[in-house]
């Protein structure tokens, strides 16, 4: 192509409406969204809900690709990595998106600088759950039960949100817990109905799920107040005053994604949030949309990245 001609059609895809310019850009390929987390986790469920309503809305096609473990970090750096073209984005969790920066010495990114926010997807909390016939009936119970055994009671975790909350208990609570990592959720769910841990904790989503079949028994939420879509289940902030860990996810695509691709996708996924629906999907799951476009959740995360890497001095957990 020679200059003129270059010059030429780029003017000519400048002046197409944003849509149709990502169209274009993912030249009728269906955009990749890469989920941090395995296929049964809250955050696979919220994004395998919104991407075909967002789809509908803007005409493009979606698959998810689950790429678990590091915390988040695989499937991150494989979108901080990716061409900022709109064919690979990420719908990750708070931890890959904010509390990462407080573990990982050499995290390899930065979520503030090395990735472009497009809107908020959803908002939930974590629930302590132990097997439906343990002896453990109650959040006191638990705390008891761990005084009683320092350094014995296993409790399951995934990501780093979830090891913060196990080490701000402790501290809270003046016990001593025992944190085993696991690359999802549900793998920790598997463990807790087989006798190998004591306790995970979970999404709400799950944890519904659970306690429904009779397998887990919720002993508390992690948000400062109760649930509404479960009210029964008292908050851990009740017996630990300031105990308050929501769990969010958003998406994302790579640094330098144009403004008109991000502004048309953030739209879509505003109005998909809109649905009745989705909402009641969500509530499902124990989950509401978190409505945000690009600067407002680029702020938000800038505050979440310097209050986690606060709670995790507090929690006197040392960055690897």
């Amino acid at each position: 192509m020679d200059k003129r001609s270059f010059i030429k059609a780029l003017g000519a895809a400048l002046a197409l409406p944003s849509g149709m310019a990502w169209s274009q850009a993912t030249k009728g390929r269906a955009v990749r969204v890469i989920v941090p987390l395995p296929a049964g986790s809250s955050n696979d469920y919220v994004t395998r809900v919104l991407l075909p309503s967002v789809g509908a809305i803007n005409g493009q096609n979606y698959f998810i690709d689950n790429k678990p473990g590091g915390n988040g970090t695989i499937a991150t750096l494989e979108v901080v990595r990716a061409a900022p073209d709109g064919n690979t984005l990420l719908c990750g969790s708070n931890s890959p998106l904010a509390a990462n920066v407080a573990f990982f010495k050499n995290l390899g990114y930065d979520p503030r600088k090395n990735l472009t926010p497009i809107a908020a997807v959803s908002l939930t909390n974590h629930v302590l759950m132990v097997k439906a016939d343990s002896p453990i009936r109650s959040f006191a119970d638990f705390i008891a039960h761990a005084k009683a055994n320092p350094g014995k009671v296993s409790v399951g975790y995934s990501t780093t949100s979830v090891q913060t909350q196990i080490a701000t208990m402790g501290h809270l609570a003046g016990i001593e817990l025992l944190p085993i990592p696991y690359k999802g959720s549900p793998a920790t769910i598997t463990d807790v109905i087989g006798g190998n841990l004591v306790a995970t904790l979970t999404d709400q989503g799950n944890a519904q799920a659970q306690a429904k079949a009779g397998q887990l028994r919720p002993l508390a939420v992690s948000s400062l107040k109760r649930n509404p879509v479960m009210p029964d289940w008292p908050a851990i902030s009740e017996t630990l005053p300031g105990f308050d860990f929501p769990s969010w996810n958003a998406l994302m695509g790579p640094a330098g994604l144009p403004r008109e691709m991000v502004a048309h996708l953030s739209d879509a996924v505003i109005k998909a949030q809109k649905q009745r629906d989705l909402i009641e999907k969500y509530a499902s799951q124990g989950a509401t949309p978190l409505v945000m476009g690009p600067d407002e959740l680029k702020a938000f995360i800038e505050s979440e990245t310097t209050r986690w890497v606060r709670l995790a001095r507090d929690a006197k957990i040392q960055p690897e």
